[in-house]
């Protein structure tokens, strides 16, 4: 497993440096803590988590090892989101910590029912609105995807500390409308998929343009160059 991922690290890395993805760098030196395991974790600035911070976590799969770190360490209170049947029977047969909060739903650009792509390998858990590779698109569910807003509204939200994202493709259109949602956001943690995108640049680059407008700076990049973590610059 090592060997695979340190494989994974150098081809990444390689095709950053070719130009194939977007090459992104750190611009802000902050602090910087691992949260979760190595497979669903992601740097944060834990000088930024307040006690009882709010976190928004887009994409559960089956691993909640980030969500249950920022809780043990801050007390935080995580509000989950996943449509996958797969994540769903999951999430359901886990002990969950008191302040791990989940709803059967994803965030998409608008509110509605959308299909949603099942992995082709049976063990794997994420899907994708997007067709792509690693998905089969002759096997597929309806899910319920809700806009951004919408969703912290019925939250009764107005900031929030945290909003870790890995929602396999989608980011790239949602990220607007999360940007021009209103809603103040002290750190933006999203693994990124350019790899499932023939413009996969093009997209990557026009997502940081978004960011970076919006005041928000790069301050972390996991080893595979997938995993982002911005923090809103002062």
């Amino acid at each position: 497993m090592e060997r695979n991922n340190t494989l994974k690290r150098i081809e990444y890395w390689i095709k950053a440096r070719l130009g194939k993805i977007s090459f992104i760098d750190i611009e802000e030196k902050r602090d910087k803590q691992w949260y979760g395991n190595g497979y669903g974790g992601f740097y944060v600035d834990p000088s930024l988590v307040p006690g009882n911070a709010i976190v928004y976590s887009f994409g559960i799969g089956e691993d909640i090892s980030f969500d249950r770190d920022i809780i043990k360490k801050h007390g935080a209170q995580v509000f989950g989101f996943d449509p996958t049947p797969k994540s769903i029977n999951w999430i359901a047969k886990q002990e969950l910590p008191a302040n791990f909060h989940f709803h059967p739903f994803g965030i998409g650009e608008k509110t509605g029912i959308v299909t949603f792509h099942l992995p082709k390998n049976q063990d794997h858990v994420s899907g994708s609105v997007y067709g792509h590779k690693l998905v089969d698109e002759t096997n597929a569910v309806d899910v319920l995807l809700k806009e951004f807003k919408e969703i912290v509204q019925e939250n009764g939200h107005t900031a929030i500390d945290v909003l870790k994202m890995d929602i396999e493709g989608s980011e790239y259109a949602v990220m607007e409308g999360i940007l021009n949602s209103g809603i103040a956001i002290r750190q933006i943690l999203v693994e990124t998929h350019e790899r499932f995108f023939t413009d996969g640049k093009a997209k990557g680059d026009l997502f940081f343009k978004q960011l970076y407008q919006k005041g928000y700076r790069i301050f972390a990049i996991s080893d595979t160059y997938q995993e982002i973590s911005l923090v809103k610059a002062k």
